[in-house]
């Protein structure tokens, strides 16, 4: 798709925050340590990590219009359970209040900042206002538009969310086809995105790594139009192919 579309193409990019932006799976992990560390037969934090990304997707489709704050809190309890650990409910809302110290990718801040010469930026994330106001001091960025979960009243792969982008950029006179969609998971993001006619740039952030880590692999995943293992060689080949 690449040589079919140019990102002179577009005006406006969204963005997923958690595992694109923050480091997701580096704040789940911490948790994740802590639990294991109630039982010496737990297994590794990868281990953990994955069937916490299956079981947080299926929190999420059973409560919309949970906090995700609570989403994690009840996800971490049922990862527990999973291997016989008992996690104590204060240690599962720690870690569910925990989303706003959660470090950014140490290229994330400055590849937006170089994007935001180009680009209108909104965010379209699975979270609550209070954790992203956290986060967003972290990337040190103004978006044009936030788009959260807690808005919305679902969680990314509804397609209810990226309905919601739509009518945004529409509100702010944005075509759809110059819109671009830059996430890391292909389940909660590209196989939606898509799915509403949208291009999309894959920030493969487990680029090496096995597994799909706290990211469900989708069965049929799509085509990105872009693939890039870190926002700032995204922000390179914007710089590249715009001058």
């Amino acid at each position: 798709m690449e040589d079919t579309l140019n990102l002179n193409d577009f005006d406006a990019l969204s963005f997923d925050c958690y595992g694109t932006l923050i480091d997701w799976e580096a704040g789940l992990s911490r948790g994740l340590m802590e639990v294991a560390s109630l039982s010496p037969t737990a297994p590794d934090t990868s281990t953990l990590l994955e069937t916490y990304g299956d079981v947080e997707a299926q929190t999420e489709r059973e409560h919309p219009g949970m906090l995700y704050p609570e989403i994690i809190a009840r996800s971490m309890i049922a990862t527990g359970d999973a291997y016989g650990i008992e996690v104590p409910d204060t240690l599962a809302a720690a870690i569910g209040g925990s989303v706003p110290g959660w470090p950014a990718f140490p290229d994330s801040s400055e590849a937006l900042q170089r994007l935001k010469q180009r680009y209108r930026l909104i965010i379209l994330s699975n979270v609550d206002r209070h954790s992203f106001a956290g986060s967003n001091r972290r990337l040190g960025v103004e978006f044009d538009a936030m788009l959260t979960a807690e808005d919305i009243g679902s969680y990314k792969p509804n397609p209810r969310n990226f309905e919601a982008l739509l009518a945004t950029i529409d509100e702010m006179g944005i075509p759809k086809q110059r819109l671009l969609h830059v996430a890391q998971s292909l389940f909660h993001d590209h196989v939606p995105a898509k799915a509403a006619g949208l291009a999309t740039v894959w920030i493969d952030r487990r680029a090496g790594k096995a597994g799909g880590g706290a990211t469900p692999i989708p069965n049929d995943a799509p085509e990105p139009d872009w693939r890039f293992v870190s926002m700032a060689e995204f922000a390179d080949a914007v710089e590249a192919r715009t001058q």
